[in-house]
């Protein structure tokens, strides 16, 4: 340890060296994933290639018996998920039900019990594809894993925030800042930044970083990254909706307002009401099937 290094680059550097401990994504679900990228593949090597795993399987099938997509019936195979909701879709789920082991722990620094992280994330991503479907050109899947994505960075800082919680909550409390800003002038960094760090380690696409990372601030996006601009916008909007709303709240949702900024760009600044309207169905519907264990 050098002698002229402050506390807070100690810190720094430590939660570097965490970002970079992070597992990646098993390589049977890379795999999976580039095969429901491909036309070419069937259903059945779809199959064939999650089976690997069986709880990831029950993990998918759940996640596609959501009321959110309103099937009919019971899907009970990955083949019948590929046949009724397509490959894109079932991508999106594929990696869903991939990362929920990394959310589903508690995340004490952030006051959530197990499974918090998971459902406020889930949340966040209903509401993003339902904003998603109010505007034009917005690839719904993409903005659904924007969501999911979001406070991934969560499970890097957690123990940090856990320790440096009493000093954080003061500062927010005292400078009236968003808990981000706090996050930040503690430890070197906010759980934002990390969540970009996470997702580009994982090799994901580049939006899922910059929703990840702006999603708190998307007027801090720069300008050259401006293609993300619609993306960091529904993120940020659904985010600050469902935590306006106190689901699955947690000790971050201090200080957090909707960007009057990002409802103008997306032309949404006299629909806030409707829009809040159906988030609380969408998370109330969301609720009852993780309360009765049919979802994840």
């Amino acid at each position: 340890m050098a002698k002229d290094e402050s506390p807070k680059e100690i810190i720094k550097k430590r939660i570097l060296k965490k970002v970079q401990n992070v597992p990646s994504l098993p390589q049977f679900v890379l795999l999976t994933l580039k095969k429901l990228d491909d036309e070419r593949s069937s259903a059945s090597d779809v199959a064939s290639s999650l089976s690997k795993d069986q709880g990831l399987v029950v993990r998918v099938l759940r996640l596609a018996n959501s009321a959110y997509y309103g099937i009919p019936r019971t899907i009970t195979s990955v083949t019948e998920a590929v046949a009724i909701l397509g490959f894109k879709t079932l991508r999106s789920i594929v990696l869903a039900a991939s990362i929920y082991p990394f959310m589903a722990q508690s995340q004490k620094g952030y006051a959530l019990d197990r499974g918090e992280l998971w459902r406020h994330s889930l949340g966040v991503a209903y509401v993003s594809r339902f904003i998603g479907s109010k505007l034009s050109g917005v690839d719904l899947e993409e903005a659904y894993l924007a969501g999911l994505l979001h406070d991934i960075g969560k499970i890097v800082l957690n123990e940090y925030v856990r320790y440096g919680y009493s000093i954080i909550s003061k500062i927010v409390e005292e400078k009236v800042i968003p808990f981000t800003e706090a996050e930040k002038e503690v430890l070197g960094f906010d759980h934002a930044e990390i969540g970009a760090m996470i997702i580009d380690q994982w090799a994901l696409p580049e939006v899922y970083a910059m929703a990840a990372h702006y999603h708190h601030m998307p007027e801090d996006l720069p300008e050259e990254k401006k293609n993300y601009r619609t993306m960091v916008d529904v993120v940020h909007i659904a985010n600050a909706m469902c935590l306006m709303l106190g689901f699955r709240l947690g000790a971050d949702g201090l200080q957090h307002n909707i960007s009057e900024m990002a409802l103008e760009r997306l032309n949404l600044k006299d629909k806030v009401e409707m829009l809040l309207s159906e988030a609380v169905n969408i998370l109330y519907q969301l609720d009852e099937e993780i309360r009765s264990e049919e979802i994840v």
